[in-house]
């Protein structure tokens, strides 16, 4: 038997393929990229970490524009903050079962628990799900499988229930518990790492959203620094760190603007839409507000486009916090 077991990048789905791995039956890793994951530093660690403890290459499928369309309009509407939980997961179930002919698989692994996630992971959810995916019956969940009804691959004997187990709940102990008797180790966090879960990307993106500017370049830009709407179709980027700098200089494309102090420390900045003089002064006088500068004073900021070698210089007055929050994201 062969399954497509789906890899997410935290901890729980390299458990679970590793449970069904140990059953004899013949795992297919499997990742689908959308553009809402953590920062990582190293983008190739996944595929090590896979191949380190399954032995495994990972295959990976992108489904960044897929899951932009379906933020549009999630069926099952939104959890707490941006998060689609349930159209994502029978979005990723989908592809899967378009998946299986052409890798010859015969049933899907996740690495899904009851009752961790509120929106997605209840017993209705996790019913749902395969049944609006084409899947009913043949998604096994080897970290929970005990608590729920059997499925396919288990009553034809595919897979051991006994083998399988029953965890419950947002507790991650037994997780890690398995993970020490599974050797498995260096993940990079208990559990997958969302950035639709967290409230102030969520708020980025609805403004995306309402500007009519979701698209994948817009959305690179979401991880990045401190986020400022300047008019209707220019938002400026600021940078929180030297690492953040580097990277919005290196996303600059042809139009965009760059900032940065040229004699005082401070941060770096992507000016991206219509810019006037007005609005370069203005993105200058945001980042003269994050320079090391003694306070009253003046701050010379430079400016140019990113396709421009040529620098121009403002000396202004940074902008009071009263102001500033006004226009932050």
């Amino acid at each position: 038997m062969k399954a497509i077991a789906l890899i997410s990048g935290g901890l729980d789905s390299i458990l679970a393929a590793k449970v069904i791995q140990g059953q004899g039956v013949e795992v297919i890793p499997l990742h689908f990229k959308i553009p809402f994951c953590h920062k990582v530093k190293d983008s190739s660690r996944q595929s090590v970490l896979v191949k380190e403890n399954l032995g495994l290459d990972l295959i990976k499928v992108d489904l960044e524009q897929e899951f932009l369309d379906v933020l549009k309009n999630p069926r099952y509407g939104f959890g707490s903050n941006m998060n689609p939980c349930i159209d994502c997961k029978i979005l990723m179930l989908s592809k899967a079962k378009g998946l299986m002919q052409e890798l010859g698989a015969d049933f899907v692994v996740t690495g899904e628990v009851l009752g961790q996630r509120p929106m997605s992971q209840h017993k209705q959810a996790l019913f749902l799900i395969p049944r609006r995916a084409g899947l009913e019956g043949l998604v096994v969940r080897p970290l929970c499988a005990r608590v729920l009804a059997e499925t396919i691959p288990e009553i034809k004997g595919w897979v051991r229930r006994d083998g399988l187990l029953n965890f419950n709940g947002r507790r991650r102990n037994p997780q890690v518990d398995l993970a020490k008797e599974l050797q498995i180790k260096d993940y990079a966090w208990p559990s997958g790492g969302c950035l639709l879960t967290d409230p102030g990307f969520s708020r980025r993106l609805k403004e995306l959203i309402e500007h009519k500017e979701l698209n994948a370049r817009e959305v690179g830009l979401l991880k990045f620094g401190r986020h400022f709407r300047l008019s209707p179709n220019t938002k400026l980027v600021v940078g929180r760190d030297e690492e953040e700098d580097n990277q919005l200089a290196d996303l600059a494309q042809a139009g965009d603007y760059v900032f940065m102090p040229p004699e005082t420390a401070g941060s770096t900045a992507l000016g991206r839409g219509n810019f006037t003089q007005s609005l370069i002064k203005l993105s200058c006088s945001i980042i003269a507000r994050y320079c090391d500068k003694p306070a009253g004073a003046n701050v010379k900021i430079s400016y140019r486009t990113a396709q421009d070698k040529e620098e121009k210089i403002l000396e202004v007055f940074p902008l009071d916090d009263v102001e500033l929050e006004k226009i932050r994201i």
